[in-house]
């Protein structure tokens, strides 16, 4: 007779936890016990639950697990950054995922996936290169904080990992909630940031159901020329994308911002920069210019440090408040868009 699967409790919510305790004859207090001890003190059996009594416990043992997953590997970068390979448990056959923790003086940012691989298959990431190999359940997404020895440093998260968010959405905004909720982690949503090359339907659903910030990869305000960077522009052009954008009021403390990686003698033309400024006049938004990082087999490159500041002072002279975003963890393949765990899953 096959073994009957423990259910996981990482990645419940409050009510998911209350109704748990009442199924197996305890009073629902005892899901509140349980968020706590999961989601304030980060246990990792439910052994530690001590004010549950040992009955319960017990029985909870039996049919539960916590389903927190230590990473496998880590890689230290010279500037800091670290890139840990996390378990996913979610999925059948062995499969893996990175996660990237970039230290930046009292600053602490994780860079999170969400998806093992991706289906965007955007030219210029690797990530897209290895072709989608599932989607990462709940526990999967919160695991990578939740077994991350540098936990509790961490001041912001940004979803700009392996895999589009919002082709995973219904589990991005579950873990979104869990990480926000007042039973939950209770982080200010503005400390969460959630990438997107658009995505028909869904991104209007997580700008609404949402409160965390906005990123958007842009990388050409040129249709054809965003077509032949990320085949995504096909079913949500960059176009509609903003038009979308500005129903809704980023004007307060949510912030918007547009991922524009620069590629020498690609996108980086004063034509690129006029289009932008065209594209994205009157928004509250500001655009992160990105580094190239060479990946096998495309043929793009970077441009020079004095293209991009070019670029960033003419959208910042018209209106378009414009950085350029330090590259981290390039040695070892924890920069934008290097992330993939192809070989890993064999």
């Amino acid at each position: 007779m096959e073994k009957q699967k423990k259910r996981i409790l990482l990645g419940m919510t409050l009510a998911e936890l209350k109704e748990l305790a009442k199924s197996l004859g305890m009073p629902a207090f005892t899901g509140g016990q349980m968020a706590k001890w999961i989601y304030e003190q980060h246990v990792t059996s439910i052994d530690e639950m001590t004010n549950i009594s040992k009955q319960n416990r017990e029985r909870l043992a039996e049919v539960c697990e916590i389903g927190c997953s230590a990473p496998v590997d880590a890689q230290y970068s010279q500037d800091g950054t670290i890139k840990y390979l996390f378990p996913v448990n979610s999925l059948e056959s062995p499969k893996f995922v990175e996660t990237v923790m970039i230290p930046d003086g009292d600053r602490a940012t994780l860079c999170v996936s969400c998806q093992v691989g991706c289906k965007m298959n955007c030219l210029f990431c690797q990530t897209g290169k290895q072709g989608w190999e599932g989607n990462l359940s709940v526990t999967d997404i919160l695991n990578q904080i939740y077994s991350l020895p540098e936990r509790d440093r961490l001041t912001n998260i940004v979803m700009m990992g392996q895999g589009e968010p919002m082709d995973n959405l219904d589990n991005v905004l579950r873990a979104t909630e869990i990480l926000t909720a007042d039973y939950g982690w209770a982080w200010s949503p503005r400390r969460i940031t959630v990438s997107s090359v658009g995505v028909r339907g869904k991104l209007k659903r997580f700008i609404e159901e949402s409160e965390c910030h906005v990123a958007i990869s842009l990388h050409s305000p040129i249709h054809e020329q965003r077509l032949q960077l990320m085949p995504a522009e096909k079913g949500m052009p960059i176009a509609e994308v903003v038009e979308l954008l500005r129903q809704y009021d980023f004007s307060h403390q949510r912030r918007l911002s547009f991922e524009y990686i620069v590629f020498g003698g690609v996108n980086d033309s004063q034509l690129h920069a006029r289009e932008l400024v065209k594209l994205l006049k009157g928004m509250d938004c500001r655009i992160n210019l990105i580094r190239f990082h060479q990946i096998p087999d495309v043929p793009l490159h970077g441009a020079d440090e004095k293209r991009m500041e070019s670029l960033r002072d003419y959208l910042t002279a018209h209106g378009l408040f414009t950085t350029i975003r330090a590259s981290r963890g390039q040695d070892i393949f924890a920069a934008c868009g290097l992330l993939s765990t192809a070989r890993k899953g064999e």
